[in-house]
């Protein structure tokens, strides 16, 4: 069923994790091309705690039966982070629950250590900023791009306590505007 709306797509039964279809038109000189991109997992505390500085997106290294228990909504990527482990970035603390509990293997560990697949050069000025004081890098969101499973990454530096006090200020006069035009 298609909205109004050409560059929505809204799909009949949409899984209750909360993702549905965005459809991106990507238009070359001799085609238009369809992505779509699902949102599977995201970690919304990431915005309030953090102040994000750059995003990247990441491919994940997966298992079969991970894949399927991502797209029925059964990840979480809450309170995890990515860190470089002997020069290569990895995903620590999501959670992926079994697809199947009674077929996963018996040595399945929901909480492992996932690589994460970036270029030599994205790696490379990830190692520069993992370094430098103050800077984390996080999960943002976890989401099908044509087929795969992506991680979105975010560079992000720690907000301090009246940074966050501004940001809740912000929400409520923006809500406080936001009433006063719907009345």
């Amino acid at each position: 069923m298609l909205n109004k709306n050409p560059y929505r797509l809204q799909k009949d039964g949409a899984p209750k994790h909360g993702g549905g279809y965005e459809v991106l038109l990507v238009s070359t000189a001799k085609s238009v091309k369809i992505q779509s991109i699902m949102e599977y997992a995201s970690n919304p505390k990431t915005g309030f705690d953090y102040e994000i500085l750059e995003t990247i997106e990441a491919g994940i290294v997966l298992k079969g039966y991970e894949v399927k228990a991502i797209k029925t909504g059964k990840a979480t990527i809450k309170g995890a982070y990515v860190k470089i482990i002997d020069g290569r970035p990895a995903l620590i603390g999501a959670i992926i629950a079994p697809y199947q509990p009674a077929n996963t293997p018996a040595d399945y560990d929901p909480q492992r250590t996932r690589a994460l697949l970036f270029s030599e050069k994205q790696i490379s000025s990830l190692i520069g900023t993992a370094q430098t004081h103050g800077l984390t890098l996080l999960p943002l969101k976890l989401y099908d791009k044509n087929g795969k499973i992506k991680l979105l990454v975010g560079v992000a530096r720690g907000k301090k306590k009246y940074d966050k006090r501004e940001t809740l200020k912000k929400k409520d006069i923006a809500r406080a505007k936001q009433r006063g035009i719907e009345e």
